[in-house]
């Protein structure tokens, strides 16, 4: 595939997230809290996270190992944060969260996985069969683009991280139901796992400073922040003591 090809299907993917953007504020996705039976067919809500997740991981390790340019400059530095976070993603996460009653719509899992499979493909080919070496140089490892997006990246990764351990350990052993997320940046957002994810991926996009990074992280934007209002909504309707001063998804702004 030509940079130009690639190009256009990073632009008309970019067109398809702000479309996706939009309607997600009207369509909740039907998985987690917001899970119903209405979308189909509903699998196990760890399968389900493995089956999203892991086109992500696979394709990349794909286009590292087996790629053209993959090892011939400082670029499979950025094959490795991707393949860190989906390493967590694909296997840790799941195996972390408890098995639940809900399970997620296999719709909604299969479109998960198409949605890493275009990110993960277009990043992929992109940094092992187009960019240029001198793109990824020793200059580019001391560059303030990629210290200030790694900086960002492991940033948002921690902030990910934390957060998803407090929403897990929110029950304990035999309990049910919900409860509301109390420290960390809970006081400030209802989701700062969401935001953490948010950051991450600026910050890759920042250190790789390229049009497939650039579409990844609006991507990411376009389904995090609708996903976040959707949480935010839904504790203010079930909790009446839901603290008021809480942003939906970036501190002090919204």
């Amino acid at each position: 595939m030509s940079i130009q090809n690639l190009y256009l299907i990073s632009y008309l993917w970019l067109s398809i997230a702000l479309v996706v953007h939009v309607t997600m504020f009207f369509i909740t996705a039907p998985f987690g809290r917001h899970t119903t039976e209405k979308w189909g067919i509903t699998i196990n809500n760890k399968l389900a996270w493995v089956l999203m997740e892991a086109p992500s991981l696979f394709i990349m390790l794909y286009f590292l190992v087996l790629g053209s340019n993959s090892f011939h400059s400082y670029v499979w530095i950025l094959f490795a944060f991707w393949i860190i976070h989906y390493i967590n993603r694909t296997f840790i996460y799941p195996l972390r969260i408890k098995s639940t009653p809900k399970k997620m719509p296999l719709a909604i899992a299969m479109s998960g996985a198409f949605f890493n499979i275009v990110n993960a493909g277009l990043n992929g080919y992109f940094l092992s069969e187009l960019a240029s070496p001198l793109d990824y140089s020793s200059t580019w490892l001391s560059s303030a683009h990629f210290i200030v997006g790694a900086s960002i990246f492991v940033i948002g990764m921690m902030i990910n991280w934390k957060a998803d351990t407090i929403l897990i350990n929110l029950r304990k052993p035999g309990e049910t139901g919900y409860k509301i997320p109390q420290g960390f940046l809970f006081d400030y957002i209802s989701s700062p796992n969401l935001f953490g994810e948010i950051i991450e991926w600026s910050g890759f996009a920042l250190m790789a400073y390229n049009l497939p990074a650039l579409t990844f992280m609006v991507w990411t934007f376009a389904n995090l922040v609708p996903r976040a209002k959707n949480h935010h909504d839904w504790y203010m309707k079930q909790f009446p003591e839901y603290p008021a001063k809480r942003k939906i998804v970036f501190p002090f702004l919204f």
